[in-house]
Formats: C-alpha cells, sequence, structure tokens
C-alpha cells in the first residue's frame, strides 16, 4: 500500500434541511488514498459521494472530522496556503455542459487558472501551456479560440481534464466524469486518464455509480449508502468476496458479457423505499430494504469492522 496522500477522519457535512432538521450528506466517513492510486468511490445518487469530493477540495465546509493532505491538516491552514493547495487538488465536474463558463473560449477557460496562480507571467509561454494541454488531451491548437458550445460532449470533458491539469496537481477528483457520455467515449476518457496517472503520478478520487468501470481503474473501492461508508477494500478483493448485504446487491446488478454466467446469475432486487437522510432513524440506514436483517439492526448502528486484508465492512451479521 502507497503512502497515504488524502486522510479522511470521520468527516461529517450536514445541510440545514427545515426546522431541527438535518440532512446529514455524509456522517462519520474516515477513508485514506495512496499516492499514485485510485479510490473508487460508488453508491446509489444522493449518498453523499459528490459532498465527500468537494468537503475534501474546502468547496464546502466540513462539520466534523477533518481532511488530510501529505499529512497537513486542510481545516489549520491560512489564506495564503489554502490558495496555494488549490494547485496541488482539482476538479473534473459531473456535467461537461455546465462546467464551463459558455462565455469564454476554451483557451480563456483554460488560462484562468494559470492567471490566478500568477504562473507563465509571459502571455506567449501561457498560450503556449494551453496549446500543449490541448493536445495532451487529444484536441488541436485551433481549438483554443472556439466556445464550448461549438464541441461535443466528450470533447467538453476533455477541455475539463485540460483545465485541471493546467496547474500540475496532484490529486484530482473525478465526479462522475464520465457518466454524461456515450460508452465509447467513456473509455476513451478513462484510458486517457489511466495515462495521465502512470506518466504524471497523478492520485484520484473517482466518483461513479458504474461498478464495471470501477473494476477497471480503481485500486480501492468504497461503498456508501445514505451517507455512511458501509464497505471498503482492496477492488479485487470487493468484488471475488462483497461482505455487506447492500454491496452484494449492487454486484449481482452488474451485467455481463458472458450469457452463460447470466443465466446462471441470480440477481438480487433490493426491496422497499431508500430512506430519508433527514434525521435518520437510529440502527443500521440499510436495515429497511435487507433481508437478513436483525433486530440489532434497527436499533444499533453498524460500525466497520476489519475482515482482514485491508477489507472492512459496517454490518452486524459480519
Amino acid at each position: 500500500m502507497a503512502a497515504p496522500l488524502i486522510q479522511v477522519e470521520n468527516l461529517k457535512k450536514y445541510f440545514p434541511a427545515g426546522r431541527k432538521q438535518l440532512l446529514k450528506a455524509v456522517d462519520d466517513v474516515s477513508f485514506s488514498i495512496g499516492r499514485g492510486t485510485t479510490l473508487g468511490l460508488v453508491g446509489e445518487s444522493g449518498c453523499g459521494k459528490t459532498t465527500i469530493g468537494r468537503t475534501i477540495l474546502g468547496i464546502y465546509e466540513p462539520d466534523g472530522g477533518r481532511v488530510l493532505y501529505d499529512g497537513a491538516d486542510l481545516a489549520k491552514l491560512n489564506k495564503a496556503q489554502k490558495k496555494a493547495m488549490t494547485r496541488k487538488m482539482q476538479m473534473v465536474f459531473q456535467d461537461p455542459y455546465a462546467s464551463l463558463n459558455p462565455f469564454f473560449t476554451v483557451g480563456e477557460i483554460i488560462e484562468e487558472g494559470l492567471l490566478i496562480h500568477k504562473l507563465y507571467p509571459d502571455k506567449a509561454q501561457r498560450r503556449e501551456r494551453v496549446y500543449g494541454l490541448l493536445e495532451l488531451v487529444g484536441l488541436n491548437r485551433e481549438h483554443a479560440n472556439r466556445f464550448p458550445h461549438e464541441f461535443s460532449g466528450g470533447q467538453r470533458q476533455r477541455v475539463g481534464i485540460a483545465r485541471a491539469l493546467a496547474l500540475e496537481p496532484e490529486f484530482l477528483v473525478c465526479d462522475e466524469a464520465i457518466s454524461a457520455l456515450d460508452v465509447s467515449i467513456q473509455a476513451q476518457v478513462v484510458n486517457m486518464l489511466m495515462q495521465f496517472q502512470r506518466e504524471m503520478s497523478l492520485t484520484y478520487l473517482f466518483i461513479t455509480h458504474d461498478l464495471s468501470m470501477v473494476r477497471h481503474i480503481a485500486d480501492q473501492t468504497a461503498v456508501m449508502y445514505m451517507g455512511k461508508m458501509v464497505e471498503y477494500a482492496d477492488t479485487g478483493e470487493l468484488y471475488s468476496r462483497p461482505a455487506h448485504p447492500y454491496t452484494i446487491g449492487l454486484l449481482s446488478a452488474v451485467p455481463a458479457a458472458d450469457p452463460d454466467y447470466q443465466k446462471s446469475h441470480q440477481r438480487i432486487h433490493l426491496q422497499g423505499e431508500v430512506p430519508s437522510p433527514i434525521n435518520p432513524k437510529p440502527g443500521c440506514r440499510f436495515c429497511g430494504r435487507c433481508s437478513k436483517a436483525l433486530p440489532r439492526c434497527a436499533e444499533e448502528e453498524p460500525v466497520l469492522k476489519n475482515l482482514g486484508g485491508g477489507h472492512f465492512a459496517a454490518c452486524h451479521l459480519l
């Protein structure tokens, strides 16, 4: 296991949702990401994946816990240090149509970070840097003078990746970075991200609901449910030996290309409705949808248990 670059300890992020009500988007979550590795963060929509990514980057202020970057507590940095830290930590957003300023040319979008951090003070050098980044992500330097609406979704996401790489970061949060793209384009973008990781020693938090893609790109995988982390392990271990009932249900729904496997494979249908994250009830949050739930599950919240070999799961059945 590589030395951790990112350490998240007991992270909490709550949002007010009316009088005396709190939406517990992230509730006491801990994990680490080794330098030069990828952590895949998976779960249903609304489980808190994006909130974790944005809280790590400082877009949201945490309500509890802490985030360490290479051992430094991000909450204790002063304003100048936080600005310097944004060079090391960048984000590739989910929607390539909404994440680019429609009034800026592609060149201006990529150049903006260089201007903010006063890199490449010579204008000609900045333009060459922009051209180099465009070519790095498979676009042409002529594209620098075009506007975002002139590009396809896949091309826009490449622009977003070029913008994120402009400041030579060490850590990237990829928030559903491929979900809005066609399947063929998804593979191209993921392969490009993996190539950049090898060449630049990048560390990724890869947020997605696509379990088959996580298996391809992630070194470790964490499964979220209702603001809680329910399972965390090396990706190969988690896919071959899932322990939490929710993880088992998710993996059973992943389609396979082998028709014989599909015939013999039993898909697990999760029953019931997803409960509200506003003022959640005591006990396990998956209790109402779990076919194996015990009376204890409705009363006592499970904690992550070490199953051995860095495999953790939060379930009273284990």
